[in-house]
């Protein structure tokens, strides 16, 4: 074989921003309904900056009839002068430049979640156009478009139509106006999804104290509902409008102690005010200054046996937490012991505290606003700063050591040490529960006998694990499999609701145990994501309320107790069709009300509908074909980008309180949408066609 030249000719240099154009993964992530938000947040989070720092207090996010989106704050306004470097204006090499912008140094802006200065032209880059207004003394005008080349066979990608202009309209207002189109040659869909956004938005205001910040959505919407039933159980859709919606605003003055009273919600809370303390801190790493950062808290303590921690650094979410939680946590387990010694809670002879009594019961909302942060992995998901671990433990310690001297909090801390105290004396308990769950975690066990189809295979990444709803799904399912990568799993009713339980009560549960078991990576703090036997472990209920049910229960025990599975992104949703369009030979599926009337286009005059009410009507091969077939099914892999609203909402429909969960469900739950009800728990549902 003759081996191929490879010269300095054969190097392809990327102009502009064509580099984003060709490979959009590498900087949002994918090109999905993921990828789409990200290039709204990048224009978002340029405005929340200037709220950050003190610029702004107001921003209003559009969604248009047209499918565009806009974004307005009242800023300071992007620079509309020329750089006299690169003879371009501010607003020009904003959305034409990468690695380009005002946030490399700590003079514009000493906090910012945009800090690789990619943001706004990467948004430019991926859009159809893109136009900008800008109120500074006067109204500066000007758009981008991208258009394909075809006799230089390239994308010019948000290409200026003019130079910055400057209308001459007076203006006494001042900030920024961005209005863009997604471009449907890069997304597989261009839909805003509200709820997503909503949250967000809602998220933001909660961690930018006194910012409004308001969303309006100008789009139409439609649903199909379902006709009259033939003899056959056949029935035509129906194509039925759907009202506007209202805008909504979101403006809260107390941040994040409003924050922790709204995740909190309904549960008993040991005390009625959430402790808070801020401050901003001078930090060094190795002797060398690295600048200031600006560490804020609150929390309270309820009557649960789990922590609630929810961090972010610039206002994005550190899932996997950080050196940031880690300050937190030993500062707040020393004040609380050397409080518990000195106020008699711990004796003499008694063990100190360690962290896991401090967490118990503990819900709390940590936010670091820094300079020059370094997030672990392109998610941005883990700080990765050690510096900011002595700052924040510092902060924790100076602050409580000040709220602790007001006397009037003292039955506070009071209970809180008496918490401690009581989780310390309940540790033997977590011993037999790591015993117990031990015990479950052996797949050899009688936990599983008669109950798991298990896989031949042991490779954990090539293996599947099926939790199917009842025993005549999943004999169905057990036909349907590949024997040697596929576990069935029946449930035999529905598994105990954890929300209410504790620990040890939910380890009684004979399907728990069997979940356990099945999964073979322990439960709650003994829980090792590496050690599970599955890396998709897949939820296959039914389309209906019972089966929506089911999935919210096992949701809620993932997140609970294995939330580093769903972390891992092992935990999916089987999407069974809802609707079989067929005539004669040819035979269509359809997943939801929307892509029915597709599949009656394309099955033509003359058609019939199925429509699905469980699994046990499909035949093995149906179901095979549809739901557990790698090349053909629809999957959802649940994540959590927001964990802190989806503790919220499970608390709110799987726990103790009842008031507004009938109106809650009515109003939000569709059971089989991709974008319904499981973006309303808020685990971050997309949906993925396999290879």
């Amino acid at each position: 074989m003759s081996e191929k030249s490879y010269n300095a000719d054969d190097l392809k240099i990327l102009e502009g921003l064509e580099a984003v154009r060709v490979r959009p993964g590498m900087y949002i992530g994918s090109t999905g309904v993921k990828g789409l938000h990200h290039i709204l947040w990048e224009i978002v989070d340029n405005a929340v900056d200037e709220a950050a720092n003190g610029y702004a207090d107001e921003i209003t996010v559009t969604l248009h009839a047209d499918g565009s989106a806009s974004v307005r704050d009242n800023g300071r306004g992007m620079p509309t002068d020329v750089n006299s470097k690169v003879k371009m204006s501010g607003v020009e090499i904003i959305f034409t430049k990468l690695h380009a912008g005002g946030k490399f140094d700590n003079e514009n802006y000493a906090f910012s979640g945009g800090l690789h200065g990619v943001g706004a032209s990467v948004t430019n880059a991926l859009s159809e156009w893109l136009n900008v207004e800008v109120y500074r003394g006067n109204v500066f005008k000007m758009s981008f478009k991208s258009t394909f080349d075809k006799e230089r066979k390239k994308w010019l990608c948000g290409v200026p139509v003019a130079p910055l202009k400057n209308t001459g309209e007076k203006t006494g207002e001042k900030g920024t106006f961005v209005r863009f189109m997604p471009d449907k040659e890069v997304f597989e869909t261009v839909e805003w999804n509200y709820d997503t956004i909503s949250k967000r938005l809602k998220e933001l205001a909660f961690l930018n104290k006194g910012v409004k910040i308001s969303l309006f959505d100008e789009r139409e919407f439609y649903t199909i509902e379902e006709g009259e039933e033939d003899e056959n159980g056949f029935a035509e859709g129906v194509k039925v409008a759907l009202p506007a919606r209202e805008p909504v605003s979101y403006k809260y003055d107390g941040g994040v102690i409003d924050f922790v009273r709204y995740l909190n919600g309904e549960k008993f809370q040991l005390y009625s005010q959430p402790l808070y303390y801020a401050a901003i801190k001078d930090v060094q790493l190795k002797g060398f200054p690295v600048g200031k950062i600006k560490i804020e808290f609150a929390f309270a303590h309820t009557k649960d046996d789990t922590e609630s921690l929810f961090s972010f650094v610039n206002n994005i979410s550190t899932i996997e937490g950080g050196y940031h939680e880690t300050g937190f946590h030993t500062g707040l387990l020393k004040v609380i012991n050397d409080y518990a010694k000195s106020n008699g809670v711990l004796k003499a002879k008694d063990p100190l505290f360690i962290a896991d009594d401090i967490k118990e019961g503990l819900t709390a909302v940590l936010t670091v606003k820094m300079a020059n942060v370094q997030f672990e992995g392109q998610t941005k998901t883990k700080l990765g700063n050690p510096e900011v671990k002595s700052a924040v433990e510092q902060t924790v310690t100076e602050g409580l050591s000040q709220l602790i001297k007001n006397k009037q909090l003292k039955p506070v801390f009071d209970k809180i040490a008496q918490k401690a105290k009581f989780a310390a004396d309940d540790r033997i308990k977590h011993r037999a529960e790591r015993d117990v769950a031990k015990a479950a975690s052996d797949s050899d066990g009688l936990n599983l006998v008669g109950k798991l189809a298990a896989c031949s295979g042991r490779n954990p990444e090539m293996n599947e694990l099926f939790i199917v709803e009842g025993d005549s799904a999943g004999g169905t399912a057990k036909q349907a499999r590949i024997r040697q990568c596929q576990s069935i799993l029946p449930l035999r009713g529905k598994p105990l609701n954890v929300q209410k339980k504790t620990a040890l009560q939910a380890l009684q549960n004979e399907e728990i145990k069997t979940l356990i078991s099945a999964i073979g990576a322990g439960f709650n703090r003994s829980f090792d994501v590496e050690k599970t036997k599955y890396k998709k472990v897949i939820i296959l209920s039914d389309a209906d309320q019972d089966g929506m049910h089911i999935r919210c229960i096992l949701l809620t025990f993932f997140f609970k107790y294995m939330r580093e599975l769903v972390n891992a992104g092992c935990v999916y949703i089987g999407m069974p069709p809802l609707y079989r369009v067929f005539k004669k030979d040819v035979v269509e599926y359809a997943y939801n009300d929307k892509e029915l009337d597709e599949k009656i286009k394309i099955v033509g005059k003359g058609y019939s509908i199925q429509r699905y009410k469980g699994l046990g009507e499909m035949s093995a091969d149906q179901l095979w074909d549809t739901t557990m077939n790698p090349e053909t099914r629809n999957l959802i892999q649940v994540t959590i980008d927001d964990a802190a609203e989806a503790a919220n909402v499970i608390e709110m429909l799987m726990g103790d309180k009842v008031e507004g969960r009938k109106e809650f469900l009515a109003a939000n739950a569709n059971f089989n949408k991709v974008d319904g009800f499981i973006e309303k728990v808020h685990f971050k549902a997309e949906q993925r066609e396999e290879d």
